[in-house]
């Protein structure tokens, strides 16, 4: 039969995580975590699972997902589910995202060398209000 090990102080998780004790509160009051209890001076306790679910809230966040969309996960591994399915339709959504974001960088930096390129005689601009590099954009495309 397995033993439990004794639940964990806040500081203890927060050390062995690397975790800021505010986060760790956060992610209580977000739900993402729950404690098992509390001491007598009312500092809270963790059960052995903090650690993997502060793993994967971490590793989640380094993919792109809000917390939000991790609490999602959560839930449903809290309800005795993978939730492997969400998790790839998530990340095909994130995928897409990040190739609009390519485009969209892509063609600002197109705009951005056109205008550093452009031989035009900046100082017949003087008629510009503020500078005629950034003011010359209507022939940019």
């Amino acid at each position: 039969m397995l033993t439990q090990s004794p639940p964990k102080l806040i500081g203890t998780v927060a050390k062995e995580s690397g975790i800021p004790i505010k986060t760790i509160r956060y992610y209580e009051e977000l739900g993402l975590l729950k404690a098992v209890g509390r001491t007598e001076g009312g500092y809270r306790l963790f059960g052995d699972e903090v650690g993997d679910r502060l793993h994967f809230i971490k590793r989640a966040q380094s993919l792109g997902l809000s917390l939000a969309e991790i609490r999602e996960f959560l839930m449903i591994h809290d309800q005795g589910e993978l939730p492997c399915d969400q998790v790839k339709a998530c990340l095909k959504d994130k995928l897409e995202d990040i190739d609009q974001q390519i485009k969209d960088l892509q063609l600002l930096k197109h705009q951005l060398q056109q205008l550093l390129s452009k031989k035009s005689n900046l100082l017949n601009g003087m008629d510009a209000t503020i500078c005629p590099i950034i003011e010359q954009d209507s022939a940019i495309n």
